[in-house]
């Protein structure tokens, strides 16, 4: 089969930073479901992985995550899905990604994919969806349906991809969405999305949110610098209120006074715990993505993709990689068809 892969990791200009390489298709093992991939998406994670480093990979590593494309075996103890179903994940950090013709997941994190969305469209989904739906409804203490009702929500870097998606699912569920984003296309984009509010990430938030009338938060969604809002986010929280996290900080933070004074929860998300520790709810991740693919074909929620690259190859996944490193993409960047 075709894939892309790396032997070492090289800044995203070299062209030997990512090549295009032929390997043996994989077999699926009991849980596995065996998918062609008709189209991926990339995410930051993409890029950490493939960040320049000393280390040297002894055979082809195959990176990526998020992948739509259509069911060619099953293992023996798969149910629930049939050669020819069109499926969409996000794929499991341990094991070899997306970014190959052929890839064996583990049928418990697959999902039906959206049957109002191409496999570009769909592709452009699981990870952040995920990411955003476990930490809003699942780790922080929101009900999906209508937890935000009467509650204010402040997302840090609304136009990103988790941010896009984060935005539509606490807009539904009732929450006053305020988002940041620093640039008209990603005021606009945020907007458009549902936000109800949109600040500025470049100049201090609290005179902003008090202009709005805010004085206080009951709850945040850091998706960009865990360090550089660490302090504002704990002064704009209002008591018992509540802090999500998705990306590790780089320095010592303290979390005393104000969030021991407030009674703040600090709420972490990984979106690859469940799948990486085999946990014993690793199926929740597929019920998720069912769950959003109902709620995307009755017309409640819409895809995050701005732009589809073709084919797959090595030279176009080099030049989403770069965007994406560029930090100026606006929701999700999608590759499709080999």
């Amino acid at each position: 089969m075709k894939a892309i892969a790396l032997t070492r990791y090289l800044p995203i200009d070299d062209p030997e930073s990512l090549v295009d390489v032929d390997l043996p298709d994989p077999t699926p093992d009991r849980h596995d479901l065996l998918v062609r991939v008709e189209a991926v998406s990339v995410n930051p994670v993409d890029t950490k992985l493939r960040a320049p480093k000393a280390q040297v990979e002894s055979e082809p590593r195959v990176l990526g995550f998020d992948a739509a494309g259509t069911v060619v075996a099953v293992g023996a103890d798969v149910t629930g899905f049939k050669p020819g179903d069109a499926v969409y994940y996000a794929g499991d950090v341990t094991r070899p990604g997306s970014n190959a013709q052929l890839q064996r997941v583990d049928a418990r994190i697959v999902g039906r994919k959206p049957a109002t969305l191409d496999f570009a469209q769909a592709a452009a989904l699981p990870l952040t969806t995920i990411t955003a739906w476990e930490l809003l409804f699942q780790r922080m203490p929101f009900d999906s349906e209508s937890g935000g009702a009467g509650q204010t929500l402040l997302i840090i870097a609304g136009a990103g991809g988790v941010g896009s998606i984060a935005i539509q699912l606490a807009r539904r569920a009732g929450f006053t969405v305020i988002a940041t984003a620093s640039r008209p296309q990603t005021v606009a984009w945020c907007r458009e999305l549902g936000a109800h509010h949109v600040v500025d990430h470049r100049q201090p938030l609290a005179p902003q949110l008090a202009a709005l009338g805010f004085t206080t938060v009951d709850a945040a969604i850091n998706l960009a610098d865990t360090d550089r809002y660490w302090q504002v986010l704990g002064e704009l929280l209002a008591p018992q209120g509540h802090l999500g996290l998705i990306v590790e900080p780089t320095g010592t933070l303290r979390i005393g006074d104000p969030y021991k004074a407030k009674c703040i929860g600090i709420h972490w998300e990984m979106m690859f715990a469940r799948p990486r520790f085999r946990t014993a709810d690793m199926a929740e991740q597929g019920a998720i993505l069912d769950r959003v693919a109902d709620l995307i074909d009755a017309g409640e929620l819409r895809t995050t993709l701005t732009e589809t690259l073709t084919p797959i190859d090595a030279a176009n996944l080099r030049e989403a990689h770069r965007r994406l490193e560029s930090g100026t993409t606006i929701g999700k960047l999608a590759l499709s068809g080999w």
